[in-house]
């Protein structure tokens, strides 16, 4: 089965209770293929309010972690730029985890779909928005 990469903005709303990122968590749990990048769980702990610590460890800890490595970061460098070459240009993190995606075979499950140019890596997050989920 296809592996995701979850980002973080579809981390966060699972955190604040989101009703498409519960369905869609409990969906790649479920399958054993939600992954996080290491830079994600960056981003959770900076963004972590008080009151979230116990509920961020347990959603980072039911997740296979990505690291970086010298072939992702690599393939970021490639990424950032050749879509700057077609007028686009992506944060330092997003071209990260598009290449950790690209390297490892994942999809990535994000709402933020204007942040990934190249839309054959998204999973399609909106069937569990729209309450059409696969499960």
């Amino acid at each position: 089965m296809q592996t995701v990469i979850v980002d973080t903005d579809v981390a966060i709303d699972y955190l604040r209770g989101h009703e498409y990122a519960k369905e869609l968590m409990l969906f790649l749990w479920n399958a054993d293929i939600a992954y996080l990048s290491i830079l994600s769980v960056y981003e959770l702990y900076a963004g972590m309010r008080d009151d979230e610590q116990e509920s961020t460890e347990n959603f980072i800890n039911a997740c296979n972690i990505e690291p970086l490595s010298r072939g992702i970061t690599k393939k970021a460098g490639e990424l950032y730029r050749h879509h700057r070459k077609q007028g686009t240009t992506m944060t330092s993190l997003d071209c990260l985890i598009n290449a950790t995606a690209v390297v490892n075979g994942h999809k990535i499950a994000t709402m933020n779909i204007k942040h990934y140019p190249d839309k054959k890596i998204l999973f399609h997050v909106e069937l569990f928005k729209r309450g059409s989920s696969p499960i």
